[in-house]
């Protein structure tokens, strides 16, 4: 049974007239923490961080004004996790007190993803995984196999259909000049199995693989058909082999399909992708994986996934899929991303750190709870959300 997740979530947003200063806990200070002056990246979400009550100032070294839980912000302010003091809203308006406004309330949502299924269809979908053609009881076919994981009776699909705007392009199209152009495709929709489950079972493994193709035909779908406002368009790409044309030549097609991905990722599209089976070059998923999550150089490659049976291949889609559909949180307000940082967002009960925990989504209308936060979020029954943003960090 498909788990609902229940979330209740308040972001209180302030006006910014008679803002009041608060002095370091860093300078001056005979007792100052260890942790004051460490050098940082100022720049919003960097990796390079400072510890826990401490934010980045400007010029780069780790500050901070208040402690969780201490006085130091005064009343009608609040102590954020990276001890920055920010207005609660409850100010009267005069003196040290912070001007009050009305709170503004925003909901957050689970967000309904926008997600298609990329399939390899290539003649060796019909081996096992071994790629022996040889296909028995004991030695399942890789795109039956896949049938199965999607929309079985315990698929995905089948599972989270009314949580999912599900599509899926099947590559290649067939055999010939045109195989890697009009690719059969099940348009995006809510409760889309029957849909989905009909275009696999018309279109049986055949051909070779041009996955630059299948990739540059789910991203102009996007674009010419765009997911609903609030909804993260994602790829995953399930495939089973090196890249070929339609004439089963490999030559530059490893670069077109990094390529293809970093397009996709330009257009604010994430693409996952899962390897089915062992005939594939570690490198290029790697590199695949990489332009699909946007990861820069110097950064912590991005998970890709391998399936070399059945239970790991519907464990795979299991995991990508509800890792987008229990992490992302919708708003039906509007955040500045610039200025998030200074936010306090709490899940059941306890802070959660920015850039480690939490981010902003780049347009400002969603909240991603990352790393043991987005685990928490997903094993607990009735998981509660709450935000408190400051002036101008939320757009009226």
């Amino acid at each position: 049974m498909t788990r609902v997740l229940l979330l209740g979530f308040v972001l209180v947003a302030t006006s910014c007239g008679g803002s009041k200063t608060f002095p370091s806990l860093c300078n001056g200070q005979a007792s100052a923490p260890a942790e004051c002056n460490t050098p940082c990246n100022p720049a919003p979400g960097s990796t390079d961080s400072c510890a826990t009550g401490f934010h980045c100032s400007a010029d780069g070294k780790c500050d901070t004004v208040c402690t969780l839980g201490g006085s130091e912000c005064g009343k009608g302010y609040l102590c954020t996790a990276d001890g920055r003091c920010v207005s609660d809203g409850s100010g009267s308006g005069s003196g040290e007190e912070p001007d009050a406004c009305p709170s503004v309330e925003f909901t957050a949502t689970k967000t309904i993803p926008s997600i298609q299924i990329v399939m390899d269809r290539s003649g060796s979908m019909k081996n096992n995984f071994t790629d022996d053609p040889l296909v028995d009881v004991d030695h399942p076919q890789k795109f039956a196999t896949e049938q199965t994981a999607l929309i079985g009776p315990q698929g995905i699909v089948t599972q989270l259909e009314g949580s999912v705007y599900f599509g899926a392009t099947l590559y290649p199209s067939g055999g010939g000049a045109g195989c890697g152009q009009n690719l059969f495709r099940a348009p995006r929709a809510l409760n889309n199995h029957d849909v989905i489950e009909a275009l696999i079972a018309a279109h049986p493994p055949a051909g070779n693989t041009p996955t630059p193709q299948g990739i540059d035909a789910a991203v102009a779908d996007f674009v010419a058909n765009p997911a609903p406002r609030g909804s993260p368009p994602v790829i995953v790409l399930s495939t089973d082999g090196l890249p070929k044309d339609c004439n089963g030549n490999e030559g530059n097609l490893k670069a077109d399909s990094v390529t293809s991905a970093k397009n996709a990722f330009s257009k604010g599209i994430r693409m996952f992708v899962l390897v089915v089976g062992n005939q594939f070059d570690d490198v290029f998923k790697r590199d695949l994986a990489n332009a699909g999550q946007g990861v820069q150089a110097g950064q912590p490659d991005a998970k890709s996934y391998q399936a070399t049976d059945t239970a790991s291949l519907e464990a795979a889609f299991q995991e990508i899929i509800r890792g987008v559909v229990s992490c992302d949180l919708k708003l039906n307000g509007h955040v500045d991303p610039g200025n998030a940082q200074g936010g306090i967002v709490k899940l059941n009960g306890t802070t959660l750190r920015f850039g480690t925990d939490w981010a902003i989504t780049p347009d400002g209308m969603g909240i991603s709870l990352l790393g043991n936060a987005c685990t928490t979020l997903k094993n607990s029954p009735n998981p509660t959300v709450s935000a408190t943003f400051s002036c101008g960090a939320v757009i009226f």
